[in-house]
């Protein structure tokens, strides 16, 4: 895997996957950014989140579960000194589907979180991680 992050200007920087997309990261305005983009930290909170539901969706397509819809809410404290690592991460989990049995989604995140999600993992060596679970069904189908 590789990732080439280039400055462009002020504090304006491009990353550019190994998988040829572009993400603009910027920082804040009292440290010579324009805000144009997310900071590099929240983009590693982002990649948490996309990391475990990616997996909570993957599990429950493969074990042919009913889900339609899949948010994670997530919530970062971070240290007061440098380097600011993240020390505690909670992930709210709201996933949607229709008559999705609680346990299944719990396997899930139980997975993600304990043998399948790379970032969460690497953050769990500075971080207390927690996470909760609401399940919401899915409106039904109109009839056709």
């Amino acid at each position: 895997m590789e990732c080439r992050v280039t400055w462009t200007d002020h504090m304006t920087f491009v990353a550019e996957t190994g998988s040829g997309h572009k993400v603009t990261m910027d920082g804040p305005p009292d440290l010579g950014g324009r805000n144009l983009g997310p900071r590099p930290m929240e983009m590693m909170l982002a990649g948490a989140g996309g990391c475990s539901a990616f997996d909570v969706v993957l599990i429950l397509q493969r074990g042919r579960h009913p889900v339609s819809g899949c948010e994670v809410v997530l919530k970062a404290e971070r240290a007061e000194t440098d380097p600011k690592v993240f020390t505690k991460l909670h992930l709210h989990y709201i996933v949607t589907g229709n008559q999705l049995k609680r346990e299944a989604v719990e396997r899930a995140v139980t997975l993600s979180k304990d043998k399948y999600c790379s970032a969460t993992a690497m953050l769990g060596a500075t971080a207390e991680i927690s996470w909760d679970l609401e399940l919401r069904q899915s409106e039904a189908a109109p009839a056709a």
